[in-house]
């Protein structure tokens, strides 16, 4: 009795971990985050190609942009969240090279959005003292706009591409969606830089691909052998 004790606590000890379902709607939580806080920063910060401090002294702006920037780490939350939904949905059939290129772009994308958001907060806080000047605006758009275009949501568009190409192998989510995907990523690698409007485009594919995951049939659980045969 011992030994089946011994036993029965291993199995159950050594169960696997199950990812729930609901975690499906993190991307649907970062989609909608990440869009509010993009549409307050581009509405709240001017990007005419005169730059003074006026408006960084305007409360209704700070406020817009603060609250922006306080969305950022919960979308970041969100993020990781959904990282590990696409990895639980790749399973066993996940390959090295693109799961290095996926986890690394996804985690450089946090991380430059992170930056980038921590700088721009230092800033308003210094605009709330009162003591803003034209080259504190200056930084401001630079840490909201360079950072996030150039860098950040760059490897967005390599972490679309990428998840595009994974699923496109591994027939996780539908073939449309893969083809847009790739069009996604065309727009935040190369089209960034002409509106940066298309930065949306990241957070909705986010939400059409959580979307999907979580109306697919979770597949059929193996019959268990009982080893009596």
């Amino acid at each position: 009795m011992a030994g089946d004790r011994t036993e029965s606590g291993l199995i159950g000890a050594g169960s696997p971990l199950r990812t729930p379902r609901a975690a499906g709607v993190a991307g649907i939580l970062f989609a909608v985050l990440l869009t509010v806080s993009l549409v307050l920063l581009r509405l709240s910060i001017p990007t005419g190609a005169a730059v003074s401090s006026i408006w960084l002294r305007q409360p209704a702006r700070r406020t817009s942009i603060g609250i922006a920037l306080s969305l950022v780490p919960f979308a970041g939350i969100a993020f990781l969240w959904f990282i590990g939904v696409i990895r639980d949905r790749i399973g066993d059939r996940e390959d090295r090279f693109f799961a290095t290129v996926f986890l690394g772009s996804g985690l450089l994308f946090i991380g430059m959005l992170f930056t980038a958001s921590a700088v721009a907060a230092g800033l308003v806080a210094q605009a709330r003292l009162g003591s803003a000047t034209t080259v504190d605006a200056v930084a401001l758009r630079s840490a909201t706009s360079i950072t996030l275009n150039t860098y950040a949501l760059r490897m967005a568009g390599l972490f679309t591409s990428t998840v595009a190409t994974i699923a496109l192998r591994t027939t996780i989510i539908s073939r449309w969606l893969c083809i847009t995907g790739y069009v996604v990523a065309f727009g935040l690698l190369i089209v960034i830089g002409v509106s940066a409007w298309v930065a949306l485009l990241f957070p909705a594919w986010i939400a059409a691909l959580s979307v999907e995951i979580l109306i697919a049939r979770a597949p059929a659980p193996s019959a268990p052998e009982d080893g009596t045969g």
